[in-house]
């Protein structure tokens, strides 16, 4: 079905972008960053120079985007995000060797030959002048390599050598244990809110790539005993989204990590697209909060979102996740009926999942 609703759409794509080489950080120095050429870095994005002291640290404004950020490490993550899977999912609709070696050259580039691969940790990441180098908020920043992970476990021995795939396989592997072990990564697992989510979807699909059961299998326990009970309200809601200022669009984002986590945990028990509370809190109630709002945002019953409010909804990797595993074709059809590519950049900042045919 997935293959079906979007075989077009992944083919035009991945075509526009056989046309692309391979960018990475390394090609656009950071002259603001503590860190050198290869170190991923961003600044955070609410944060604004302080109108009553110009040259003094920056500010905080919840919501509002700074446009003058640096920004290109991750406009080329998220090229990467957009690309290598589109790549990946077309050669596998059709065994085109050309897709496959476009995919796997993103990976070389980015993870293995030396010149320009990243470094892989996040000390820099989300800066904010005057205040910080880097913070552990950042993290979120490398969901875009979730998808990219994804699709490098399907790439075979035809497109990607043994020792490339060993060193793939590496990169992500010392990322895994930096974001287990540095104070960065640890504050970001412990966060209470979509942060979490998004560290434990990461740390779940880089854990999945490197074969690494033990790390699921934690990152499963604490999504049944710490963010599920913290994060989510009897009523599927999730009250810290609620509170701030797009809480739209915060809701959707939590939601669709919280349904890619519980894919990317499939094969462990219980299933976790259907694990629930005692007081049946779980993807399931989330799911059932959220979808009259995915399908008339006019019934929405809090404050809308300050910025980009008008773009959504777009497709929500939730709705279809929650669907096939709930036998729910409501869900199914609105997933079907709504945009699948964004334009909006800060939608695409926030929307990781664009291939699910990979995941399902």
């Amino acid at each position: 079905m997935v293959a079906a609703t979007d075989r077009q759409r992944i083919l035009t794509a991945a075509d526009r972008y056989l046309s692309q080489k391979p960018l990475t950080i390394t090609a656009f120095p950071a002259k603001r960053s503590a860190g050198g050429l290869h170190d991923f870095f961003s600044q955070a994005d609410y944060f604004w120079p302080n109108p009553k002291d110009p040259d003094g640290p920056y500010i905080n404004r919840d919501g509002q985007s700074n446009p003058d950020n640096f920004d290109d490490h991750r406009r080329v993550m998220v090229a990467l995000s957009i690309q290598m899977p589109a790549l990946t999912a077309a050669w596998l609709l059709t065994g085109r060797s050309s897709y496959g070696k476009l995919a796997a050259d993103h990976l070389r580039a980015w993870f293995v030959t030396p010149e320009t691969r990243m470094n892989p940790n996040l000390r820099y990441a989300q800066a904010v002048i005057g205040v910080s180098t880097g913070r552990s908020y950042g993290i979120i920043d490398t969901l875009h390599l979730v998808e990219v992970a994804r699709a490098a476990s399907l790439l075979h021995t035809q497109v990607l050598s043994a020792e490339d795939a060993a060193a793939v396989k590496a990169w992500f592997r010392e990322y895994l244990a930096w974001l287990n072990t540095s104070s960065p990564g640890k504050a970001e697992r412990d966060a209470l809110n979509n942060h979490a989510i998004c560290w434990a979807l990461q740390a779940a699909e880089f854990a999945r790539l490197v074969d690494d059961e033990a790390s699921r299998q934690e990152i499963y326990r604490r999504y049944c005993e710490i963010m599920l009970p913290n994060q989510m309200a009897p009523d599927g809601s999730f009250p810290r989204e609620l509170t701030r200022t797009k809480p739209y669009s915060y809701s959707i984002f939590n939601f669709d990590g919280m349904a890619a986590l519980c894919q990317s945990l499939k094969g462990l028990t219980p299933d976790p697209l259907s694990f629930q509370l005692a007081d049946g809190r779980g993807l399931k109630k989330a799911a059932q909060f959220l979808y009259p709002y995915l399908k008339d945002k006019s019934a929405w019953k809090w404050a809308h979102d300050v910025e980009h409010f008008d773009a959504l909804p777009v497709r929500s990797p939730g709705l279809l996740f929650a669907g096939v595993a709930f036998h729910n074709s409501q869900y199914v059809d609105l997933w079907k009926s709504l945009n699948p590519d964004p334009s909006d950049k800060e939608i695409i900042r926030n929307y990781p999942i664009r291939q699910p045919l990979l995941w399902v």
